[in-house]
């Protein structure tokens, strides 16, 4: 990767936890914008490691990383960022053990459907279609 790819590209990991045809997502504090849970690659983390860490850190639950399975990589203009700034959303799902609640900066998780689809970021939207598309998310 070159140094002005690095520079116009946010790479993310997401975790997809869906349950009765809906997907959760989490909204930050003094944001307006739904995102799936997850974030940001620390140096030397791999996909898994940074899956673990940060649903840990949002969402105080324990995912099980034997259990991920890498559901699809997207892309689109990053949500808040200058036009050319392109965030790249690798998705897992996986087990979990413990009781989900909003930590670290979530002010709020929802169960969202394609009908939500205008309250979630350029990535989250592209991700929703493949969900409907899959039959996995309901209208």
């Amino acid at each position: 990767m070159t140094e002005q790819s690095r520079s116009t590209l946010i790479d993310k990991i997401a975790w997809i936890h869906l349950t009765g045809g809906r997907v959760l997502s989490t909204r930050s504090a003094g944001k307006q914008v739904y995102y799936l849970p997850g974030g940001k690659r620390e140096a030397g983390e791999s996909d898994l490691d940074t899956l673990v860490r940060e649903i840990r850190e949002e969402l105080t639950v324990r995912i099980d990383a034997a259990s991920a399975t890498h559901l699809g990589t997207f892309e689109a203009q990053a949500d808040g960022h200058a036009a050319g700034i392109t965030v790249r959303m690798t998705c897992y799902t996986a087990d979990y053990a413990g009781e989900l609640a909003a930590s670290s900066e979530i002010a709020e998780l929802v169960w969202l459907t394609l009908r939500d689809r205008d309250r979630v970021s350029p990535v989250d939207k592209i991700i929703f279609a493949h969900l409907h598309h899959a039959g996995l998310l309901r209208d």
